[in-house]
């Protein structure tokens, strides 16, 4: 049941400024900015960090492309940037990259303050306070990083307290607790986070989780419990080391545990700003990656497809609609009749009993042997064991030319036969798959018929290094409002993309 009133949870996102910081992962000002606008009018967090100031003239770019487009549209309060303790070096930045909001970067540890700034706690308030003073005047507004708060509490709590009754005489508009090092139990988020609540009730708290123990989602939830009043989060979980936590998966949990929270999320967007981030970073996302991952709405044990048909019983709130997805099937050697029954269904064909026992063996056999099966491959399964005529290879490439030579384009030659009439073209292209498809599209131009667009091309090839090692290429074909996806298998990356392209072409 749904409480009378709810409390309004903030979340920040912070993949442009944290996430970033992923070993390897670099946005350009132009990814920054589409990711940025997706955050606030899609995804509709309350507020993103986007950059830490003083990086890099690139950085500098991005946020000034940022703040332009969030002033026009009435977003620039929502847009933050990491500073520093450094006079007024950051704050003059702050100004000419047109940011309003500045989350300062602070000591929350007497040890990073003794070791690291090698200062007492009343030289870092000052400086602090100076800095304040400063950002305020120029009209920007403040919120403060306790850097290493969380081993601040646990070995110099004293000192934590010390600074927050300094703070809370300080113009500023939130404090933000952050678990650095990621090193925090759930218990201990409700106990320092409840104790902080408890001693400063009119002061916003930000908690900000690190995931190198994978608690950072079980934190999340602590923290909100205890108190906080927003919660700092990454797409995908980007972030340094282990990451942050993650923001779909901490969105599903707060949703579904707190009845008694709201956020202004919408999660019907979560999965398709993942899967941009993914293409946009290169940090790929783990199949069984809660929420986003390709695996997490597949159901593999056939008992499971057939619980899902007779009362939904393996059914749970994590609905894959929920946050724009479907749930599939997959097909293996747990698969069971239900499972097939389910793929059978999506592609129009009913098969009696007895095939369908056939099919269903037929895809035990191949999963123990490791066979990577699709949807795409039923056709050919039943066709197969059923000697039947349903799917008939009507088309078949019969030969190829395909040549690479330095500073002249790759090209191809394609002689290929449709229903018994053969075709022969040549064409260029950006590379000797390329020129293969622009061949073959020529040929398919003569028939006034379409070809399927390419929505995603993935290689895997066994680990060891070897030369001549099996290439397995998956491509996602994209077809009258439809996806599918082929494989092809050659010691030759190109050869096992035209393999699996004569797959598409019989599908079609």
């Amino acid at each position: 049941m749904m409480p009378a009133k709810q409390r309004h949870v903030e979340i920040m996102d912070t993949t442009l400024r944290d996430g970033e910081q992923t070993n390897g992962v670099s946005f350009s000002p132009s990814e920054k900015l589409t990711i940025a606008q997706l955050l606030l009018t899609e995804v509709k967090v309350d507020r993103i960090e986007i950059a830490s100031a003083r990086v890099s003239e690139g950085e500098f770019a991005a946020v000034k492309a940022i703040t332009k487009w969030a002033k026009a549209n009435g977003f620039i309060q929502k847009v933050e940037v990491l500073t520093f303790v450094d006079g007024d070096v950051s704050v003059e930045w702050m100004l000419k990259a047109g940011a309003k909001v500045m989350n300062l970067l602070t000591k929350g540890s007497l040890n990073h303050l003794t070791h690291q700034l090698k200062k007492k706690p009343a030289e870092h308030f000052a400086e602090v306070a100076a800095v304040i003073a400063l950002a305020r005047k120029k009209g920007l507004d403040c919120n403060i990083y306790l850097e290493d708060w969380s081993n601040g509490m646990r070995n110099s709590r004293e000192y934590v307290f010390q600074y927050l009754d300094f703070l809370q005489k300080q113009p500023v508009k939130r404090i933000m607790l952050p678990d650095t090092l990621g090193v925090l139990t759930p218990d201990e988020v409700k106990e320092f986070i409840t104790a902080i609540v408890t001693r400063y009730p009119d002061i916003h708290f930000d908690f900000h989780a690190h995931n190198d123990y994978d608690l950072g989602t079980a934190n999340v939830l602590e923290g909100v419990k205890a108190g906080a009043h927003g919660i700092h989060l990454t797409i995908n979980g980007m972030g340094e080391r282990a990451g942050n936590a993650s923001l779909a998966s901490a969105i599903a949990v707060l949703h579904d545990f707190l009845p008694e929270v709201k956020t202004s999320v919408a999660e019907t967007s979560l999965y398709t700003v993942s899967k941009l981030v993914e293409t946009f970073s290169g940090f790929r996302i783990p199949v069984n990656k809660p929420i986003v991952g390709e695996n997490v709405f597949t159901q593999t044990a056939g008992i499971h497809a057939d619980g899902d048909k007779k009362n939904k019983l393996y059914f749970s709130d994590l609905m894959p609609e929920r946050f724009g997805r479907q749930r599939k099937y997959a097909l293996g050697k747990t698969s069971g009749k239900a499972n097939i029954e389910n793929n059978l269904q999506q592609l129009g064909i009913k098969l009696s009993d007895p095939d369908l026992k056939k099919v269903t063996q037929r895809i035990i056999e191949l999963g123990d042997r490791k066979e990577m099966l699709t949807q795409a491959d039923l056709p050919y399964i039943i066709s197969d064991v059923l000697d039947s005529n349903r799917i008939q290879e009507k088309v078949n490439i019969e030969s190829y030319v395909l040549t690479h030579a330095k500073n002249l384009n790759p090209s191809a030659t394609v002689k290929i036969s449709i229903q018994g009439e053969v075709f022969e073209e040549h064409a260029q292209g950006d590379g000797q798959y390329d020129a293969f498809m622009n061949a073959l599209k020529k040929v398919y131009k003569k028939l006034k018929l379409e070809l399927p667009t390419l929505a995603d091309y993935a290689v895997r090839i066994p680990p060891g290094g070897k030369t001549d090692a099996l290439c397995e290429t998956v491509i996602t074909w994209s077809h009258r409002n439809k996806e599918f996806k082929t494989r092809g298998l050659d010691s030759d990356q190109t050869v096992s993309a035209i393999k699996a392209t004569q797959k598409m072409l019989n599908l079609i």
